[in-house]
């Protein structure tokens, strides 16, 4: 008997060649610790190079992947004004994972592409959403410890949502939205969300977008992050930090964090595979990051062992990361360790323009391709253009340590 179609499914989104290596790694962690749900990975065709679909192919055959081709989503406005980061002008596109509502699965848990996930996180397909309309998702962690100037005053860790907890209680309890939550607890992360796709939520979505208005749209600091937190208010769950767990909050919420705990690892600000971990541990914007990033090409080192028969899909995709002599590709400079400084000189550059919209960095080469379909590509399109008029996608201070790591600074604990 052929066995029974999941009920649920992940998905994720690629808008650019430099986030390949991100998407392998997801795909391949993901089906070591949750194989029997598969990953959606919509992408668009119109800016990813055709090696790296033709490399996403290869990895369906092993990861239980999904290709969903997409058309990139964007507000009108061409002047994305308080962007943090660059590469954020491409997240609009993700609120298109709503549209995948004509797919066989109930509910659809969204991973970033930074992400790698470290232990089973389909808890989360168990856990009673807040309406049929709600989702779950984390909170914005708020502490910003490191002071950037684009935050809000009342971004202190006395406000964080984080602050307080500890483990292991922060797993199952964290701090829960209210109607009288503060203002700072009401921020979700959208590197993480679940939810159960139809389509009067689509449509609904689909709306309030194009209602809002671009001066709004283009406010927005992390577009597709502020437009959920304003879209679903009053109708989303807080979950376990341990399934959106950034790599910040290692060293920032210590009293929380647990390296055995974390599902879903989240690689916020620059990548782990724009650089390789230095001989003397330093890794990251900050130089606090070497354990976690050292995870990610241990990871990696991994997938290469066991697609040793694939050569072609290696060598595609070690074209876009870091060199092992420590060279990066230009390619990857906005997701390394100068990741954050266009939120520093934003607005000294004119943006570039595109077929589909505004770009806010210099064209990749050859950003362009086709590739597999969920179901008949004119008639996907079709249907997206109906619901969409105008195609926007998106830190060494640890405690205890994850088991199976091979980290050079070895255990930790409280």
């Amino acid at each position: 008997m052929a066995p029974s179609t999941p009920k649920h499914a992940y998905a994720t989104l690629i808008t650019r060649s430099s986030y390949l290596a991100g998407v392998i790694l997801l795909a391949y962690t993901l089906h070591k610790h949750s194989p029997s749900h598969p990953l959606i990975v919509l992408y668009t065709p119109s800016s990813l190079h055709a090696s790296c679909i033709t490399a996403l192919e290869s990895e369906s055959c092993h990861s239980n992947l999904i290709l969903h081709p997409i058309e990139p989503l964007l507000p009108p406005s061409s002047d994305p004004k308080n962007l943090i980061a660059e590469r954020f002008a491409d997240t609009w596109t993700k609120l298109r994972v709503f549209e995948l509502r004509s797919l066989p699965y109930t509910k659809i848990c969204f991973l970033d592409a930074d992400m790698l996930v470290l232990h089973d996180p389909s808890t989360l397909f168990d856990t009673e959403l807040p309406g049929d309309d709600g989702i779950l998702a984390t909170h914005v962690c708020v502490c910003n410890l490191d002071h950037d100037p684009w935050a809000s005053p009342s971004w202190t860790p006395q406000n964080c949502a984080y602050t307080g907890l500890a483990h292991p209680s922060a797993l199952t309890h964290p701090t829960p939205v209210t109607p009288d939550t503060r203002l700072e607890h009401q921020l979700l992360n959208s590197g993480m969300f679940v939810f159960a796709p139809s389509g009067g939520l689509c449509e609904r979505l689909m709306k309030t977008f194009q209602n809002a208005g671009s001066e709004t749209l283009a406010a927005y600091k992390f577009p597709d992050q502020d437009f959920l937190t304003q879209f679903f208010k009053g109708k989303w769950r807080s979950v376990g930090y341990q399934f959106n767990a950034l790599k910040t909050m290692r060293y920032w919420h210590p009293d929380m964090w647990d390296d055995g705990s974390v599902c879903c690892l989240h690689y916020i600000v620059d990548k782990p595979w724009a650089a390789r971990v230095g001989e003397d541990g330093v890794a990251g914007y900050k130089g606090k990051d070497g354990v976690t990033h050292r995870w990610w090409w241990e990871e990696f080192e991994k997938w290469e062992k066991d697609r040793e028969s694939e050569k072609e899909l290696i060598e595609t995709v070690r074209q876009h990361v870091a060199g092992k002599d420590g060279g990066s590709r230009e390619e990857l400079r906005a997701l390394g360790s100068q990741a954050q400084a266009f939120a520093k000189n934003k607005g000294t550059e004119e943006p570039e323009q595109r077929t589909h919209g505004p770009v806010l960095r210099k064209k990749m080469l050859g950003e362009r391709g086709h590739g597999p379909v969920v179901r008949n590509p004119g008639e996907a399109a079709n249907n997206e253009r109906t619901l969409w008029t105008n195609s926007p996608q998106e830190d060494a201070g640890g405690k205890r340590s994850r088991p199976g790591s091979t980290s050079s600074e070895g255990p930790r604990a409280d």
